[in-house]
């Protein structure tokens, strides 16, 4: 299987269970693998998923309705993605949270998914 991955996008967005999430705001990091078959591909954008689309969807998700969860803004994300894009076989989405409000030291909090196109 093939892939192309988006890794590192960052965004200021308002995410979280506290208010003062809601009013601050704080960095969320979000990578994205895109799983289908381009081996072969013609040298055309048409003939292949649009990474720059893809990048497109995934700010509104983030920059856009405030979530509680970053489970939830996962599978938005996710579950986008794939609806947008139907040469997708399979898309791996995590939002990252480096700055979540743990009392402790801490490298990284993220929320994974990985869902397949839905069958035809």
């Amino acid at each position: 299987m093939s892939r192309v991955v988006l890794e590192g996008l960052e965004f200021h967005a308002r995410h979280g269970v506290y208010d003062t999430e809601g009013v601050l705001g704080a960095r969320f990091v979000v990578d994205a693998e895109l799983h289908y078959d381009f081996a072969g591909l013609p040298d055309e954008l048409s003939a292949a998923v649009n990474y720059a689309a893809v990048y497109s969807a995934i700010q509104e998700e983030v920059t856009g309705q405030r979530h509680q969860l970053i489970e939830v803004l996962t599978d938005r994300i996710a579950r986008r993605i794939l609806q947008d894009h139907p040469r997708l076989l399979r898309v791996t989405v995590r939002v990252h949270k480096p700055f979540a409000p743990l009392p402790g030291v801490f490298r990284d909090v993220y929320a994974e998914l990985t869902l397949e196109q839905p069958a035809p």
